[in-house]
């Protein structure tokens, strides 16, 4: 079992809260009736999140920096006012005192620059999953002096760490630098169960983890990679971050981020990678850019000296990069 430092206790519980007020978003505001450029239940999700995540920290660790997504510029015009009284009447439910300035407030708490020791981030990944009642994920890790120490996933349409399953127990995941990353649902007890990669070692049967949405990667690249490494095995498809877990979890073995050529200066941002490149890590696999350099969150708010992501189970890696080159 890891270690219960304030720290990891702090990530957890700020994950779990997140992940259920998501949650609860998610059920009363998505519906088939949503028109496809309707997506007021994500934004509200998003600025609620990291609202809550926020007022949280500001709690537990007041001289801890958060270098979130978002901030609350949009919502403070008059044409997202309604937007704002939602996000606002959501963590009512949490925080009575919440009221339009506190949470946008409490959302602009996420405007700090990295420092020695910070938070990040990501209060909603895979918002088109979201939005069709499918995958998503609230990531948020701890880093200090560059490294990332506490990674922590909520993921509440994951059971079992790599299950679709809307209206399941969910899935938290937790990695903590040199203790392993473990998994305990979202629901119910607190039991934490160990995770670890595949042992797969054959390129034709690794299981590629690719997203429903192209977005910033390289779709063509993907099949390009597929066909170098001669893999056979069916792809497995999934939103946001959740595939972080389900790599770390043995059920899947390639994970990449490519560089898409409509964006091909594009670089990740911090939130994006921190929380999943340590669950990956601590469960046995490695997680470097394209290129195979280590990932480095000492650049600011992306990660300006890397070249997209390729995770795997540790075992593949070689053949990935080599196939990448």
């Amino acid at each position: 079992m890891f270690s219960l430092t304030p720290e990891t206790r702090f990530a957890l519980d700020a994950v779990r809260q997140a992940s259920l007020l998501v949650r609860e978003i998610q059920a009363e505001m998505v519906s088939p009736a949503l028109t496809k450029d309707d997506r007021s239940p994500v934004t509200v999700a998003d600025f609620a999140s990291q609202a809550l995540v926020a007022r949280l920290l500001a709690d537990a660790f007041p001289d801890d920096p958060l270098v979130g997504e978002e901030g609350s510029e949009a919502l403070r015009t008059p044409q997202e006012a309604d937007t704002l009284e939602q996000v606002t009447a959501f963590l009512k439910r949490s925080f009575p005192e919440a009221d339009p300035a506190s949470v946008c407030a409490w959302i602009d708490r996420g405007a700090a620059s990295p420092a020695f020791r910070f938070w990040t981030l990501d209060p909603i990944d895979g918002t088109k999953g979201f939005l069709r009642g499918d995958q998503y994920a609230i990531a948020f890790a701890l880093l200090v002096d560059g490294e990332v120490q506490v990674g922590a996933l909520g993921c509440p349409n994951l059971s079992e760490g790599y299950r679709p399953d809307p209206g399941g127990p969910g899935s938290l995941v937790i990695a903590v630098r040199g203790e392993g990353t473990w998994l305990a649902p979202l629901d119910g007890p607190e039991t934490f169960t160990r995770l670890h990669v595949s042992t797969v070692s054959d390129p034709a049967q690794a299981r590629l983890l690719r997203s429903f949405e192209a977005g910033h990667t390289s779709v063509g690249g993907i099949d390009l990679f597929a066909r170098k490494l001669g893999i056979a095995a069916e792809p497995v498809r999934m939103d946001s971050q959740a595939k972080y877990a389900v790599l770390a979890a043995g059920e899947g073995e390639i994970y990449l981020r490519l560089l898409s050529p409509k964006k091909p200066n594009y670089r990740e941002k911090i939130w994006d990678q921190a929380a999943g490149a340590l669950v990956i890590e601590e469960a046995g696999g490695t997680v470097t850019d394209l290129d195979g350099k280590p990932l480095d969150f000492t650049a600011g708010r992306t990660l300006a000296n890397n070249r997209g992501i390729c995770a795997t189970n540790t075992v593949l890696h070689p053949a990935a990069l080599q196939a990448l080159a």
